[in-house]
């Protein structure tokens, strides 16, 4: 059976909206030294967070991406990560985590589920003072890109505020119907994304272009849907 969440966000990627959204977001019209959205450089700078050699580390580059996303991991915890033992403890976890693993695909929810390597990881920096939820998951989605999405409270509300693991909900959508999966995929192309934008990193950019000036911090009734032709 397909799901009524899942015919939703296909409508929502499916407007004419979505690839200038993304264009508009990643620059790619009129590229300058400061782009318009600075999340633009979340996923390209540096070389991305999960190219060889820094993909089981945590780099004073991925601290400035997390940064480029509007949000500050605090400098004693930046220092931790950089060169104490909390950045060793997260390094051993995601050393444990291919990082070519899609989520949606092939064993990706073993990897997402409560318990798993990239849980334990995020627990490791949602523990931290000053931290919380939405600094843990960037950070995980620059070491992961392909496999843990950006999270934060408007695309958490444009998603319909799932109370299960977040990770696990998405996934569960993505393998339901390979057209949200194709769908993605064809707006990357039609964007002209850069290679290093993952799938889910569109899916996020379009919810939040579309949600973003709507939100509302408390009684928000979500993403609002566009009219059927």
């Amino acid at each position: 059976m397909r799901s009524k969440r899942v015919e939703e966000l296909l409508t929502v990627l499916g407007d004419h909206r979505s690839v200038p959204d993304l264009r508009a977001y990643f620059d790619l019209d009129s590229p300058g030294d400061r782009p318009r959205y600075t999340g633009a450089r979340f996923d390209t700078l540096d070389g991305g967070g999960a190219r060889d050699g820094v993909k089981d580390v945590i780099t004073p580059y991925d601290l400035l991406a997390v940064a480029c996303l509007g949000v500050t991991v605090p400098t004693p915890v930046a220092l931790d990560l950089v060169e104490g033992p909390l950045g060793r403890e997260v390094g051993a976890r995601l050393r444990e985590i291919s990082a070519n693993v899609a989520l949606g695909e092939a064993d990706a929810d073993k990897h997402v589920k409560n318990g798993s390597s990239a849980d334990q990881a995020w627990r490791l920096l949602n523990d931290e003072t000053d931290v919380g939820w939405v600094i843990a998951g960037k950070v995980m989605a620059r070491k992961r890109p392909q496999l843990i999405p950006v999270w934060d409270s408007v695309v958490k509300c444009a998603f319909g505020r799932p109370r299960e693991n977040a990770w696990l909900w998405l996934d569960g959508r993505l393998r339901q119907d390979d057209r949200l999966r194709k769908e993605l995929d064809q707006l990357h192309r039609a964007a002209q994304l850069p290679e290093l934008v993952s799938r889910l990193r569109a899916l996020d950019v379009v919810i939040w272009m579309r949600h973003r000036h709507d939100h509302l911090r408390t009684g928000c009734p979500g993403l609002e849907l566009p009219p059927p032709d």
